[in-house]
Parts: structure tokens; C-alpha cells; sequence
């Protein structure tokens, strides 16, 4: 979970070979976007999203994003 201009440019630079928690839990996909209209509401989404410490929700939200 994170906040991204460019979340496919974020994507490689985790999937490059560099030290630290997302160089070693490789290869990362992404599965799940939303878009803000300013970096304030991403910011407060993101904060939200990451409070749930529920996997299940999360799983839930990828799900019904993708059958939609």
C-alpha cells in the first residue's frame, strides 16, 4: 500500500535488485490502483487503507475492483 504520480514506475524500481524490505519480498505485481485528484486525498486513502490491518478486506476490495 502507497501513494504514486506513477505507481508502473514505482512497480520497477521495486522489482529492481536493490537492498531493503522490497528488494527481498520480490517479484511485486500490481493488483489494485485508485486515482486522487490531489496528493492530499491519496495521502488520507492511503492512511485509511493501511489502519484496516484486515488482509481480508483488502482482498475484498482487489476482488470486487476487478469484477466490476
Amino acid at each position: 500500500i502507497g501513494s504514486s504520480a506513477d505507481p508502473l514506475s514505482r512497480l520497477e524500481k521495486h522489482n529492481r535488485p536493490h537492498r531493503g524490505y522490497t528488494g527481498k519480498k520480490q517479484p511485486w505485481k500490481l493488483l489494485y490502483t485508485e486515482k486522487y485528484s490531489s496528493k492530499k486525498e491519496a495521502l488520507i486513502r492511503e492512511k485509511f487503507l493501511k489502519a484496516q490491518k484486515s488482509r481480508s478486506f483488502l482482498l475484498n476490495l482487489i476482488q470486487n475492483h476487478s469484477a466490476g
